[in-house]
């Protein structure tokens, strides 16, 4: 794995290649100011590589360029928000179910920290119950990606560029893995 990667910020040779073969593509297709590891405005993201191109008398076009070289790490990203809220609302639904069926087989579960014994919180976890603790690592995943793996969404939603395109190897290249309202530029052999 060490030979692999570059000098610069633990980064693989293959994504320092995806981000150069973009940035030629940005300047083939008259991107005249083009530029690597750009802080995004309105946002807290770093695009690979972001252009510019101008148009005469007419506003010009912006590109944002996100090279990824693994699928994990494209996956990462590119969380539909909307399907991940419907599967946490029925996650935390089936939880609330769960619970109130513990409370009934198991009336010990209560915590005695509160004044009056029905605002006792109950501590689920003392009884081992597989499922419960399955559903409760979920959430807690399903949360974590919901609100930190929405990277491409949020690029598109925030306008931060015109034109957004992923730069994939051509192995990894996968039609339906391509973000909503993003394109793919996939590395061939010969470029």
């Amino acid at each position: 794995m060490a030979a692999g990667i570059t000098g610069r910020h633990g980064e693989t040779t293959q994504h320092a290649r995806l981000k150069q073969l973009a940035f030629v593509w940005a300047q083939t297709h008259r991107f005249s100011a083009c530029a690597m590891e750009v802080n995004l405005p309105r946002c807290r993201y770093r695009a690979d590589v972001a252009a510019y191109r101008s148009v005469p008398k007419q506003i010009g076009s912006t590109v944002v360029f996100e090279c990824k070289q693994a699928l994990c790490d494209l996956r990462r990203d590119n969380c539909h928000s909307e399907t991940a809220r419907l599967r946490l609302e029925a996650i935390y639904n089936r939880r609330e179910v769960l619970e109130a069926r513990l409370r009934t087989h198991y009336p010990n579960l209560h915590n005695g920290d509160s004044l009056f014994p029905e605002f006792d919180s109950e501590n689920f976890s003392t009884i081992g119950h597989r499922g419960y603790a399955r559903l409760t690592r979920e959430l807690g995943a399903l949360q974590t990606r919901l609100y930190d793996c929405t990277k491409f969404e949020k690029l598109v939603r925030y306008r931060c560029a015109n034109l957004f395109f992923i730069v994939l190897p051509e192995q990894l290249f996968c039609e339906s893995e391509v973000p909503v309202g993003w394109g793919a530029l996939v590395e061939s052999n010969d470029t």
